[in-house]
């Protein structure tokens, strides 16, 4: 293993165990440790190190040694919620720090809670993380009350805009909230069961108070949209609910169950004037209607703009599950042995198969450079949103940017929980039987990441939004303060380039290779996209009929290929930063063109459609040929890789990759302490026949 620069400080990452992994760890030509403050931001990582610790020293935090109940499952995922502060997970003065600080300490420790618990990491992220930010975004100085009581853990908070029969068409949720004059109140009213909130976070058992989004109705009956309101539901002492509130659980999930998710309706139940967030908007004592923006119409996207965070935190936490579940793969690869060279000789990893390696080593590749990606977008938004807050027209002026931001996100949320949701899956029959185990986790990773596919947006709309801005940068002038759309300034230059004028002047092991693929890729896609909504148009359809039979094989493909293409620039730009050594550079580089072959790949069927080869079959099989080469090349690399985004044993909880390596030690010791191993059934009288034959042995 390759040694550390004197001038970086890695002491606070623990050392991992000698054993059985160290025979590949010793291959590796560079340091893990290292490779881990390149991949994540040092203050990050110190602070998820300092969370875990915490976590593995306290007895509530535990594993269960058996399955629990639902109901015992919420029980503990509560306690643990309120144990937290106890702990100082979350120290109280942080509330003093910037918003971007702020933010990105409570992003940093929600990852290390997800990486041990997707339940309680759930429960905090929307209680406190989302609670209080949003109150930040679109409250004033009149709803600090709140804040403070949520970021001290004295109330229990969630999040409410989700209805029955309404989730991403935000624009028909149909609660309303009028105001009374005489009592200066909002009287708030579900009108049917199509219109309760439901799948609320927190709110089926233990939430007191919420964040729910209705139609503000000024008295002379004018509907002014969806505006935010801080609504008491439960009593703190008691956590029975208010009168004109009926509140319930909505029962057990797939995955997540730890989460109390409910449903709420509103019978004439009045709130305070003051509990309307009135950043945007306010209503005067007398019932006057008042907005800082310019144009009201805006106020909606004004408001749910703080979902963005929210997305941003599940990319995170698609991220994390990614890298678990490809450590996982990755350990129990190098370790499991089967057949050999020699009928009687010695058995092989199934590392070693080039089978197994492209598998597995793109999805490990994948971790690394969506890392990256995360952690970049994460902070240019963090930093944007601070610098805007900063203006007086702070709406105003974020309102320029958010566009981009909506389709980077938009299309970056599906592209890594669907990426997380395939290499849990695929990391899960790498491992064969051991892997369907529940003591593996993977089962567990994939029960609790599946709900990210459809939370905070379902994959599917979200694409489709992003498209809408795409192809609106395509039809008409390019803006694009982040810079990630500026190469369709050259799309002429660019389709008329092919893949043989590519490969002249840029080697297809350079980093600028993938960067020139993709870039004809999302011009190609855009350009095929926008004339079929022209044709559709020309031809009568209504604009929204033509955009809705424009996704299929066109707007849905830029809106996979749009977030990878960013993902490369990002981790290019980390790996020209001058703290990346040369040893470093030689793995990362390796990542890269795992990533960027793999992902190519993936629109094989677009790049010869296009014609973006004169000779499609020699592009296809010089990209796969690459691949499967550079997968070859990683063997020796990946488990340091897979050491540097994997969490410590404690939250990685999987018996069959612990970083010590002793797979089938700690698969004996968990399978033989298993407290129903060896016990007889209590149903055992019930399955027993009238009269069995004596079996016993005569010897």
């Amino acid at each position: 293993m390759a040694s550390i620069s004197p001038d970086i400080d890695t002491n606070f990452i623990p050392d991992l165990p000698m054993g059985p992994l160290n025979e590949y760890r010793k291959k590796a030509k560079f340091n893990w440790k290292r490779l881990m403050l390149i991949l994540d931001e040092e203050a990050s990582v110190k602070i998820k190190y300092r969370v875990w610790k915490l976590l593995e020293n306290d007895p509530l935090f535990s594993k269960a040694k058996y399955t629990l109940s639902t109901d015992e499952l919420k029980r503990l995922a509560a306690m643990q919620v309120n144990k937290l502060t106890e702990l100082d997970i979350i120290p109280k003065d942080v509330i003093n720090y910037s918003y971007r600080d702020r933010t990105k300490f409570l992003m940093s420790t929600d990852e290390a809670l997800y990486s041990y618990s997707s339940d309680l990491s759930v429960k905090i992220a929307l209680g406190v993380s989302l609670f209080v930010n949003s109150l930040s975004a679109m409250g004033t100085e009149r709803h600090k009350k709140y804040y403070n009581a949520a970021w001290n853990r004295e109330i229990v908070a969630c999040f409410a805009i989700t209805e029955v029969a309404h989730g991403s068409n935000t624009k028909n949720i149909r609660t309303t909230a009028t105001y009374d004059p005489i009592t200066q109140e909002f009287i708030i009213n579900t009108p049917d069961f199509e219109a309760a909130k439901c799948w609320i976070g927190n709110l089926g058992k233990t939430a007191t108070i919420c964040l729910t989004f209705a139609n503000l109705y000024t008295a002379d009956g004018i509907n002014h949209g969806l505006h935010g309101f801080v609504v008491p539901i439960r009593n703190p002492k008691t956590l029975m609910a208010y009168p004109g509130v009926i509140v319930g659980d909505m029962g057990e999930k797939i995955g997540l169950n730890g989460v109390d998710n409910g449903f709420m309706m509103f019978s004439n139940y009045r709130i305070p004037r003051e509990n309307l967030l009135n950043r945007i908007a306010d209503v005067t004592p007398e019932g006057s209607y008042e907005t800082v923006l310019m144009e009201p119409s805006r106020a909606l996207g004004a408001a749910l703009e703080t979902l963005s965070v929210a997305r941003l935190g599940i990319i995170q936490e698609s991220v994390n599950n990614l890298s678990s579940a490809t450590v996982i793969a990755v350990r129990y690869a190098a370790l499991r042995k089967q057949f050999g060279h020699e009928r009687n000789g010695p058995e092989v990893p199934i590392i070693e198969y080039q089978l197994h390696q492209w598998r597995i080593f793109p999805y490990l590749a994948a971790a690394c450079v969506l890392r990256v990606f995360a952690v970049q977008i994460s902070g240019t938004y963090l930093k944007t949103v601070e610098d805007c807050q900063s203006e007086s027209n702070a709406f105003e002026v974020f309102s320029q940017l958010v566009g981009e931001f909506h389709a980077i996100i938009s299309s970056s949320k599906p592209l890594l929980t669907w990426t997380a949701r395939d290499a849990i899956q695929e990391s899960r029959e790498a491992c064969g039987g051991h892997g369907y185990l529940k003591i593996s986790n993977l089962g567990e990773l994939r029960n609790n990441h599946d709900a990210s596919v459809t939370y905070e947006g379902d994959n599917n709309v979200l694409q489709q939004q992003a498209s809408n801005w795409l192809i609106k940068q395509w039809d008409d002038k390019i803006e694009s303060p982040l810079g990630t759309a500026n190469f369709l300034k050259n799309r002429t230059d660019i389709l008329r380039r092919k893949f043989e004028d590519i490969i002249k002047v840029t080697p297809v092991e350079s980093m600028e290779f993938p960067i020139e693929c993709f870039e004809w890729l999302i011009c190609y896609l855009l350009d095929k996209t926008a004339s079929k909504i022209r044709n559709f148009v020309s031809n009568g359809a209504h604009r929204f009929d033509a955009k809705n039979n424009s996704q299929v094989y066109t707007a849905r493909d830029i809106c996979r290929a749009y977030p990878q293409y960013v993902a490369l620039c990002s981790f290019r730009t980390r790996f020209h930063k001058p703290d990346v050594t040369p040893e470093l550079k030689e793995v990362l580089q390796l990542i890269y063109l795992i990533y960027s072959y793999w992902i190519i790949d993936q629109h094989m069927t677009s790049f010869c459609q296009g014609a973006f080869a004169k000779n499609p079959t020699k592009f296809v099989d010089l990209i796969r040929s690459k691949l499967l080469e550079k997968c070859g090349e990683f063997k020796n690399s990946a488990v340091s890789v897979a050491d540097s985004i994997a969490p410590p044993d404690f939250a990685l909880n999987s018996a069959i990759a612990k970083s010590d390596g002793l797979l089938y030690q700690n698969l004996q010791h968990e399978l033989m302490t298993n407290p129903n191993a060896f016990s007889r059934p209590s149903w055992w009288r019930d399955i027993l026949l009238p009269d069995p034959p004596s079996l016993k042995s005569k010897l």
